[in-house]
């Protein structure tokens, strides 16, 4: 019984050089593959001992067997993106439950004038996964005229929207403490308060840590990294009075203050120590092991797909915020004084 559960979609793919694509294609039953091929891939996962999850997709008569993934524009760059790194691992775990993606961004224009996703006009999706922060305003346009949607790495403050994020309080407040346990006091946080819930939870946690050890916080200190529309912006920070150590709210941000520190003749962590949250820097890698906070991409993608499909057919679930937990990776950015 262990050796069927093991059995994916990928192993049943090489055994007929064939792609993912199709095998899932084939197992749910969707147009655009042949007949023969249908009935041999079949074949092949039953005798493999492939248990298809019948209950968690649709037959083409029942819906589009696709999700969509709505992301505001300005958390998405060709360059980098956080976002595209765990749309990557959202695809694939709708995959493996016979759900496609279909991506589109939200622009600032359309989000500002409430403009429905044009996936929606076309009704080409079966629900909405929402990744990253959009107003509460189209959010609630959004729930007028649909329902079967959910929120990722964000929520709202009156929390009548299901939801999935990080437990950015706590692993904030982790860090911070971290930084503390290494004999700093004198700690600043990098990040927009406003910008995103993920960001304002992540100050909380640095706050609570700071006020626990009785050491001075205030949100008129918090050094700002991106402007009130999200966008990143050239940090500035305090050169003629900086602090021992830097809490940045994201690896990416974390990165660009170290490389305007470098540019200033600092270094990290012997003049100043510096901290991140995410553990995602593929291009911007600094020179020095970013000590930073970990939380899985795949347990986000699967409490998230859990929570979407459910909706969608109509399964019990458990409503409101889901919380995905981190963990704390220490490398060397950060120094003992």
């Amino acid at each position: 019984m262990e050796q069927k559960k093991k059995v994916r979609l990928s192993d049943i793919a090489e055994k007929l050089n064939v792609s993912i694509v199709t095998v899932s294609k084939a197992l749910a039953d969707k147009d655009g593959v042949g007949d023969e091929l249908k009935q041999k891939i079949k074949s092949l996962a039953e005798s493999m001992g492939y248990i298809l999850k019948k209950d968690s997709g649709k037959s083409a008569s029942e819906g589009t067997g696709n999700i969509g993934i709505i992301i505001p524009s300005r958390f998405f760059s060709p360059d980098f993106s956080f976002y595209w790194y765990l749309f990557n691992y959202l695809s694939k775990e709708l995959l493996s439950r016979n759900y496609y993606t279909i991506m589109e961004l939200l622009s600032d224009e359309n989000e500002e004038n409430l403009v429905l996703p044009r996936m929606l006009d076309d009704k080409k999706i079966d629900g909405i996964i929402i990744l990253g922060q959009t107003t509460e305003a189209y959010i609630n346009n959004l729930n007028s005229v649909y329902s079967n949607f959910i929120l990722l790495d964000f929520y709202l403050k009156k929390q009548i929207y299901d939801s999935v994020s990080n437990d950015d309080f706590f692993c904030s407040y982790m860090i911070t403490n971290h930084i503390i346990e290494n004999g700093h006091k004198n700690i600043k946080f990098v990040g927009k308060f406003d910008a995103t819930t993920s960001i304002r939870d992540r100050f909380m946690g640095f706050q609570a840590a700071m006020y626990e050890n009785k050491l001075p916080v205030s949100l008129e200190e918090i050094i700002p990294d991106r402007d009130s529309k999200g966008r990143k912006i050239t940090i500035p920070l305090p050169y003629d009075n900086l602090p021992t150590a830097l809490v940045c709210n994201c690896d990416e941000t974390a990165a660009i203050v170290i490389s305007q520190l470098e540019e200033k003749g600092l270094k990290v962590p012997d003049d100043i120590s510096v901290t991140g949250f995410d553990n995602y820097l593929p291009h911007q890698k600094p020179e020095v092991g970013l000590t930073t906070i970990y939380i899985n991409p795949e347990d986000t993608a699967k409490i998230a797909a859990d929570l979407i499909i459910n909706k969608i057919l109509g399964k019990p679930y458990t409503k409101g915020r889901h919380l995905v937990s981190g963990k704390l990776i220490v490398r060397d950015s950060v120094k003992t004084l």
